[in-house]
């Protein structure tokens, strides 16, 4: 098998769940009108796939062990197809719920399974690919929000657009498994011939900078436009470039980061992108002003590009508990980070609620100073 056609394999792994979770956020509005939700209910329903990740954690290393990671991660697509299905056609409140519950189940093993299959990918070419396979992810929701836009232009019938995706992810999915590794990376319990074991100092670390990483990614996501308006005073046109100019070059830097790692290290990387991100951001908060303030926003694109890649390939590299852990905190990050951002604003302001994300990226540097970072032999660029 070529590296070229495990890689694209991989990829699809990727860009299905970016795919699946695009598709159904875009037609949050139309489930809204058709369940009569209020915007309470809304953020409810949001939140049942968040926890539905998250009560994943202690099943997912079991299903790893018992199925390997190719089968459970074409397993899951399967599940997240199924649940795109029952959102087409659920009747009522309690059961849109429960579906998306078990879409959060399966979007947590979906994501420790790709990234196990990414380091496999990494350890069997000896070439280094997680950054632009999480470019694939971010591509996958920019393909599920076209999708949603050309298929709502043609019909509004919420089942037929689902069935269109459904059916897409079947084909990466079937198309994807024959070629995706059949081994994953040994686990350290699997070698020591223990079944349980605490996590070591450098796994906890490495939990606590994908939790601050996630946050950091969140808030930008979540609070860039807000801050633009309250505070720098932008015009409404320049509003949405807080989140395009922080996820474009997310996605441009996640094309080339790989290379970088070659050259610099997973280690380096990581601290130098999170200092980068902090000090942009910093310096774009006290310049003032709609320009220099998405001149910062692009500073957390550019510097955290490369760290959640590096985070999973270290957490894969010291096996299935701590990948799955990573994950964990990083589904963690994202739910939590954003209304943690909201409360600081109310308390103290937007302003220094954006310093403390800059205190976040900040930290997170820091704590790739404590981790154990696998150590690798100098590989070519993919």
């Amino acid at each position: 098998m070529s590296f070229r056609r495990a890689q694209l394999s991989v990829a699809a792994l990727f860009g299905s769940l970016g795919f699946q979770y695009s598709t159904w956020a875009a037609r949050i509005p139309a489930l809204t009108e058709r369940l009569h939700l209020s915007s309470a209910e809304v953020g409810v329903l949001l939140l049942a796939a968040g926890v539905g990740a998250v009560l994943s954690a202690p099943l997912v290393p079991r299903l790893m062990a018992a199925l390997g990671s190719r089968t459970l991660a074409v397993t899951a697509v399967f599940v997240l197809v199924a649940a795109l299905a029952g959102l087409a056609v659920v009747p009522g409140y309690p059961l849109a719920l429960g579906v998306l519950l078990i879409d959060g189940v399966a979007v947590g093993c979906l994501n420790v399974a790709m990234n196990a299959q990414g380091a496999a990918l990494e350890s069997t070419f000896e070439r280094t690919t997680m950054a632009k396979l999480h470019a694939t992810f971010s591509g996958g929701i920019f393909g599920g929000a076209l999708l949603a836009s050309a298929v709502t232009s043609a019909t509004g019938s919420v089942p037929v657009h689902f069935a269109v995706a459904g059916a897409i992810l079947l084909v990466l999915a079937l198309s994807a498994r024959p070629a995706l590794l059949p081994e994953d990376l040994p686990s350290p319990a699997a070698a020591t011939g223990r079944k349980w074991s605490l996590p070591t100092g450098a796994v906890l670390w490495l939990g606590l900078a994908m939790l601050l990483a996630t946050i950091t990614e969140g808030a930008m996501t979540d609070w860039s436009a807000l801050y633009l308006k309250d505070v720098a005073h932008a015009a409404d046109h320049l509003l949405p470039l807080g989140i395009a100019v922080t996820s474009g070059m997310m996605l441009l830097a996640r094309l080339f980061a790989d290379g970088w790692r070659d050259h610099w290290g997973d280690r380096s990387v990581v601290v130098a992108g999170g200092t980068l991100a902090a000090a942009g951001l910093a310096a774009g908060l006290l310049g003032g002003g709609a320009y220099a303030a998405l001149a910062g926003f692009a500073c957390v694109g550019l510097g955290m590009a490369a760290v959640s890649p590096c985070l999973y390939m270290a957490a894969a590299r010291h096996g299935t508990t701590a990948l799955t852990a990573a994950a964990t905190m990083s589904t963690t990050g994202l739910l939590v980070g954003p209304p943690a951002i909201g409360f600081v604003a109310q308390g103290v302001g937007l302003t220094w609620s954006m310093a403390v994300v800059a205190g976040t990226a900040a930290l997170t540097a820091l704590c790739a100073t404590a981790i154990r970072w696998p150590s690798r032999a100098a590989v070519a660029v993919s």
